[in-house]
This record gives structure tokens, C-alpha cells and sequence, in this order.
């Protein structure tokens, strides 16, 4: 079974270092149309047992509880969960229970705890209160035989294979189509509509010379924004936390809506936003966000369908699929992906 992996900081690494850091996230990053198919082969059929599962209890509030990329993966779920179940969802703050020794009453509550290792103290002794609080538990890893698959009362295997990189790559977007298929699950459906991703995720991620043809704009930026909405905004958040752990730039990742207010005044010519435009209500909603961007002379980068792309100074065009909105974001964040570590290769 996959062991848990102690990552160094990058900012303890030397260049060497940082260049093999380097080296192990291409190669994460280039797994993932194999991890996709991997998990929706074996593992899709369990995962959906566990949704019907789930939803035979008949919760009645969904929350999630994950810290760094598990959190934006989380914030995912929060979208599809109130979109596609119409349930409530929330974020939970785990320092309510771990550190102030809060007593919630989560009868009819499903808690979703999403950790690539599993292994988080703070998540487990949550996770453990939740369960003996009346809460239906679900922990969402990379380890079935971590602490926090044995804390809860159903695991997921997002099957993602051992994780070395300290910027989490294939195992996010594994936690995203693991969560879809337990949404599905819990609706009874088969999920046959991600079938197609791990062949999308091959043709996106085979286009890396064009990202780092993108990569040589940012080199000397001194901050970036980075921005969506809807289901949208979990990938803006994980694509500036992927590039601020490679390159050590700071990178504010606002909702467009929250854009327009206070943040708005960091825009300018020489501060590259990156705009993650969805094919759905998000990218609608994103529309006035972007022509105020534009009225502002941004630098601004689109990653999204062809059309949004092109009227961009700079863009990358994702594949017309047919995808539902709610799978866009599982091949939204590979260029980003492949963006941050071909920035970092050219600060270094």
C-alpha cells in the first residue's frame, strides 16, 4: 500500500534541490490521464456504491473539511453538492472542535473529509468527532490505510498512486472526479460522462510547449491575480497556490464577483490576472468581469474555450468536449499546472 510521504518545504530546498522538486512534479503532472482512467475504472463502481449509501442515510447539510489543495477540491465539491443534490454545504472550521473543544450536533449531517496522505492529526480527531457527534463520514485520500480512513465510517480511494511532489498535481484532480462519482452515486447515476477526460487530459497536457511559450510572460512578474467564477473559482484558487509554491509569487485568487471591490485596485498593465472561463452560468457570470479587465488594460491570460481565448491578449484554448460544466475544471487546472513549473524553471 502507498506509505505516507514527507514533503520539504521549497523554500528549504538548494537549486539542485529545487530542480529535482522540479522534475518529480512533470512527471505527477504527466500521470494523470492514466490516473483518471485508473479511477474510473476500479474505483468508480465503489465510489457510487458508497454515494447510494450515503444517500440512503438522507442527510440534510453536507460539510467539507480539507486544508490546502484538498480545500479547493472541497470548495469543488461545495458547488457540485448545492448544484447538482440541492443540499446545503459548508466549509467546516476544524479548530472550532480541535482547538475550542465545540461540541456541534451533526445529526443528519454528512462530513466529507478530503486529504491526499490522510495522515493530518487535526483532520482525524475531527473526523472522529464528527462520527461520534451523529455525522455520516466520508474521508476522500490517496491512502486507504491512513488514520483518516480508519476515523471515518466510508473511504474513497482516489487511487492516484504515491504523491512525492510537494505541489499536489494528479492527486487534486483525482479528488475532483472521485467527488463527481460520489455525487453521481448518491443520485444513482452512473457518471458515464467523465469517460471521456482521461483522453481530453492527454490531448491538454501533450500541449506543453505552448505553455512554455506562455510561461516566458510571467518571468519577471512581481504578483498575479488569478480569478473565476462558479465552478470556475476552485481552479483560480488551486492555480495560484500552485504557482506560489513553485515560484514563490504572491498571487491573490478573489472570485470575479469579490474582484470588483477592493481587489480590483492591484490591476494593472504590468500585473498579469489569468481568467479561468468555464462553458456554463460561470463563464456567463464572468463576462462583465472581464470586459472591466479589459477596460483597465490587463495583462490578462484566458484559459477556456476557444472563442474566450482568442479575444484575450494571451490564451489557452481548451478542447471542446461537451463536457458538463461541473468536469471542465478537472482539465481547467493541467495548463496551469504545466504553467506554474515552466515559471519556476525560468525565476530559478
Amino acid at each position: 500500500m502507498e506509505a505516507v510521504c514527507v514533503k520539504a518545504p521549497s523554500d528549504r530546498l538548494d537549486a539542485a534541490g529545487r530542480r529535482e522538486e522540479r522534475h518529480i512534479m512533470a512527471g505527477e503532472i504527466a500521470e494523470q490521464p492514466e490516473v483518471l482512467a485508473r479511477l474510473l475504472e476500479r474505483g468508480g463502481p465503489a465510489i457510487r456504491a458508497t454515494g447510494r449509501a450515503v444517500a440512503a442515510r438522507r442527510p440534510r447539510f453536507v460539510l467539507f473539511a480539507a486544508r490546502g489543495s484538498s480545500a479547493h477540491a472541497a470548495l469543488y465539491a461545495k458547488y457540485l453538492f448545492e448544484i447538482e443534490l440541492g443540499l446545503p454545504c459548508g466549509l467546516a472550521s476544524m479548530s472550532t472542535v480541535t482547538a475550542y473543544g465545540a461540541s456541534p450536533r451533526y445529526a443528519d449531517v454528512l462530513m466529507v473529509t478530503v486529504s491526499q496522505s490522510g495522515g493530518s492529526p487535526d483532520m482525524v480527531a475531527f473526523t472522529r468527532a464528527a462520527r461520534e457527534a451523529g455525522a455520516t463520514t466520508v474521508a476522500v485520500t490517496n491512502n486507504p490505510d491512513s488514520p483518516l480512513a480508519e476515523a471515518a465510517e466510508h473511504h474513497v480511494d482516489v487511487l492516484a498512486g504515491p504523491g512525492k511532489a510537494l505541489p499536489a498535481t494528479k492527486t487534486y484532480t483525482a479528488d475532483l472526479l472521485a467527488l463527481h462519482l460520489l455525487a453521481r452515486g448518491m443520485r444513482d447515476q452512473d457518471g458515464a460522462e467523465a469517460r471521456a477526460l482521461p483522453e481530453l487530459a492527454a490531448r491538454v497536457l501533450a500541449r506543453g510547449d505552448e505553455v512554455a511559450r506562455l510561461a516566458e510572460r510571467y518571468r519577471f512578474a512581481g504578483r498575479m491575480v488569478v480569478t473565476s467564477r462558479g465552478y470556475g473559482l476552485p481552479t483560480a484558487r488551486e492555480a495560484a497556490l500552485k504557482l506560489m509554491e513553485t515560484s514563490g509569487m504572491p498571487v491573490l485568487a478573489p472570485s470575479g464577483a469579490d474582484l470588483l471591490y477592493g481587489p480590483l485596485a492591484v490591476v494593472d498593465a504590468v500585473s498579469p490576472v489569468i481568467a479561468i472561463v468555464t462553458e456554463g452560468p460561470g463563464g456567463d457570470a464572468l463576462q462583465p468581469v472581464l470586459d472591466r479587465l479589459r477596460g483597465r488594460g490587463a495583462d490578462l491570460m484566458v484559459v477556456g474555450p476557444a472563442s474566450q481565448a482568442a479575444a484575450a491578449p494571451a490564451g489557452f484554448a481548451l478542447p471542446s468536449s461537451g463536457l458538463p460544466e461541473s468536469l471542465q475544471p478537472v482539465l481547467e487546472i493541467l495548463p496551469l499546472q504545466q504553467l506554474a513549473h515552466a515559471v519556476a524553471a525560468r525565476r530559478d
